[in-house]
């Protein structure tokens, strides 16, 4: 690693770090460098390629370019973008578990996980702001702490890291699955048989690009959603998932994609059949299990079925 320019190239603050791949196989520049810099995120990696900021044997490489045994890329990394505009809020936070690395969250729905353009303030990151003055230098950018996510309406277990090393840790614990996570859905149908897998890799939807969909091209992402029958409710059923991947909407995605939609879910259900009022998908995250990044210490943190799950829940077994 050396922080030394080259001409050209890394102009203005920021540290020039230098990587060789030996993997025998070959391998995206952009997906290999996520792999490598868990400290900034897959978008941010991108723009630093899109920017000119990241060479592949002295040449500019892009994120396509196939990365072959011996290559030597350098990468001009640029300090942490500020966070202009995200400020400490109090926000009632049900917190399953913390101590001085972590800290565990039983998710409200409704609540966005970080801010984003147009959702500036009221997510989980201002209150974890509010609640943990530290945040800031973890993460840089408008995540500190975060290393997985929940979509807004989906509630349940997330984890929040409150040190760097912790951080790193916890994004690789769920990178190679040693993390687990399971969620509880009630969807419209009733699958065939008591257990499967599906297996379709996830991208934008070729039409509605605010959509996720499983798709055949080189866009999609790998994805793995084991699931499991808990309960058959008449026309609708009750579903366990635990999760391989964690690409965007990953459940949503894939439950939708076998016939059996999440109720509530106006972005991939058309079931307009519903057995009362909802606010959102019924989907939640039930249960995380990690290693403690510090101490490794085996954890396992369950999270009770909100309200509202349980209610529609008692409606149906009626």
């Amino acid at each position: 690693m050396s922080t030394n320019q080259t001409q050209g190239f890394g102009t203005g603050e920021g540290e020039l770090v230098i990587l060789h791949y030996q993997r025998e196989l070959p391998m995206r520049l952009d997906r290999w460098l996520v792999s490598q810099r868990q400290e900034q995120s897959r978008v941010r990696i991108q723009k630093f390629i899109e920017e000119g900021l990241v060479l592949v044997n002295g040449k500019q490489g892009k994120a396509k370019t196939p990365l072959r045994k011996d290559d030597e890329i350098k990468i001009w990394v640029l300090p942490p973008e500020p966070l202009p505009y995200l400020k400490p809020e109090k926000i009632n936070l049900n917190i399953l578990y913390e101590d001085e690395h972590l800290i565990i969250i039983n998710k409200q729905a409704g609540l966005t996980v970080h801010p984003a353009p147009g959702n500036k303030s009221g997510t989980l990151v201002n209150g974890l702001l509010h609640h943990c003055s530290d945040l800031p230098g973890i993460n840089g950018k408008l995540r500190p702490g975060i290393v997985h996510r929940l979509d807004k309406d989906t509630t349940g277990c997330i984890v929040v890291a409150k040190s760097q090393e912790a951080l790193v840790n916890l994004q690789i614990q769920i990178q190679k699955r040693i993390a687990s996570r399971q969620y509880l859905a009630l969807v419209h149908g009733v699958p065939v048989g008591d257990k499967g897998v599906i297996l379709g890799a996830i991208g934008r939807h070729p039409v509605d690009r605010k959509r996720y969909a499983v798709v055949n091209d080189e866009s999609g992402r790998y994805a793995c959603t084991h699931w499991s029958l808990r309960e058959r409710l008449g026309d609708y059923s009750l579903l366990r998932f635990k999760l391989d991947t964690g690409r965007t909407h990953q459940i949503r995605v894939h439950s939708a994609h076998m016939g059996h939609p999440i109720l509530g879910d106006a972005t991939y259900s058309r079931c307009k059949k519903l057995p009362t009022k909802l606010a959102g998908q019924v989907l939640h995250a039930v249960c995380l299990g990690l290693k403690h990044p510090i101490s490794k210490k085996e954890m396992l943190f369950e999270a009770p079925l909100p309200d509202d799950f349980q209610k529609i829940l008692s409606i149906l077994r009626k």
